[in-house]
C-alpha cells in the first residue's frame, strides 16, 4: 500500500463519518455496490474516475483533497458548477459537472451547496448568460429571495420569487421577460419546487 493509497483509505471513511453516512447510503449515492465503497475504505481498490467526481460533489471537497489526509489548511471546499438540473435527478448525480468553486469551508456547516452555471439573458443585467450562482439546497425561501426553482418538470430555472396571497410569482429581471404566475393549485399539481436559495453571484467575463 503506497502513502497514497493510506491518505486515500483513511480519508473517505473519515469524510464519510463526519457526514453521518453509513457505507450503504454513500453507496447508493455514488450508484455502485457497498462492496465497492467498503473496498475502497480498505484499500483494496480505487474509484474511477466518475465515482471520484461524485465523491467530491457528496464530501464538498475536490479530487486532490479525497486523496490527502491532511486538513484543509485554505478553509476553502470546492464544489461542483453543474450545468443543468433536472427533475427526478438528485443533485449528486448529476453528470455535467462543468468545473468546480471555492466556498468558505464554514459555509456546508449551514448546509449542502452547489453551484450553477446561468443559461439564458432573463436574469440580465444583474445576471448574465455563463455567470455562477452559488447555492444553498433547501425547499423554501422568503418572498423577494432569489430561488433556483423546477417547473413541470423541466430544466430548473433561476428567478426572483414573490409570494403574494396565495400565488407564488417567478420574476425575471429582465424587463423584455414577463413574470410567471402560479396558482396554489398549480404550484401543487405541475409541480412547481423551490431546490435551493442563490446566496452567491460570480460573474464571468
Amino acid at each position: 500500500m503506497t502513502a497514497r493509497g493510506d491518505n486515500f483509505m483513511n480519508r473517505i471513511k473519515e469524510l464519510r463519518t463526519k457526514k453521518g453516512m453509513s457505507q450503504a447510503e454513500l453507496a447508493k449515492r455514488c450508484s455502485v455496490h457497498q462492496t465497492a465503497v467498503s473496498q475502497w475504505e480498505n484499500g483494496r481498490t480505487y474509484p474511477d474516475t466518475e465515482s471520484l467526481i461524485r465523491l467530491a460533489g457528496i464530501f464538498n471537497v475536490s479530487i486532490d483533497e479525497l486523496m490527502s489526509d491532511e486538513s484543509n489548511t485554505a478553509g476553502k471546499v470546492r464544489i461542483p458548477v453543474l450545468g443543468y438540473i433536472r427533475a427526478g435527478i438528485p443533485l449528486e448525480a448529476v453528470k455535467e459537472i462543468l468545473d468546480y468553486e471555492e466556498i468558505p469551508s464554514d459555509m456546508p456547516l449551514r448546509g449542502e451547496y452547489f453551484a450553477l452555471k446561468i443559461r439564458g439573458d432573463s436574469m440580465e443585467p444583474r445576471i448574465c448568460d455563463g455567470d455562477v450562482v452559488i447555492v444553498r439546497q433547501q425547499q423554501d425561501v422568503e418572498s423577494g429571495e432569489i430561488a433556483v426553482v423546477m417547473v413541470n418538470g423541466t430544466d430548473a430555472t433561476v428567478k426572483k420569487v414573490i409570494k403574494k396571497d396565495t400565488r407564488l410569482i417567478l420574476v425575471p429581471f429582465n424587463p423584455n421577460y414577463e413574470p410567471i404566475v402560479f396558482s396554489k393549485k398549480e404550484v401543487l399539481q405541475l409541480p412547481v419546487k423551490i431546490i435551493g436559495k442563490v446566496v452567491e453571484l460570480r460573474g464571468k467575463f
